[in-house]
């Protein structure tokens, strides 16, 4: 991420997933403590995506909604496609993707594969 701010970049979304993207979330809200230049938007697949998660992770998730710049719900419900969706919609919207990434089948490789055939410049953090 500091790399990233280096480069020039003040802007980062985050898909609000369990594990990585709250943890990266929570790291910008940090960095902007000092660097007011730094915008976090939250890109939720719907409105109570958190709900049956476990009382630390929920309060973690709502403390990073209520601090970020924008908010994006990008389906009005859960629906089967939501996920790809709110992943469409933060490459959509990006430069640059910055993925934590173990190699196995799932949202972050279709998240890399719908960014290459973007063109968007991708850097993969061995997950």
């Amino acid at each position: 991420m500091k790399a990233a701010i280096e480069r020039g970049y003040t802007t980062f979304i985050l898909g609000m997933a369990k594990g990585v993207d709250i943890w990266a979330a929570e790291i910008v809200l940090n960095l902007r403590k000092k660097n007011k230049d730094l915008h976090l938007i939250c890109a939720s697949p719907y409105e109570g995506f958190e709900a049956r998660w476990s009382q630390d992770w929920q309060k973690r998730y709502r403390k990073i909604i209520k601090k970020a710049d924008y908010v994006k719900y990008v389906s009005p419900e859960y629906s089967p496609a939501c996920f790809q969706i709110r992943n469409e919609y933060m490459v959509d919207h990006s430069n640059l993707l910055i993925a934590v990434y173990n190699g196995e089948a799932g949202g972050t490789r279709n998240t890399l594969n719908y960014a290459k055939k973007k063109d968007i410049e991708i850097i993969v953090i061995d997950g």
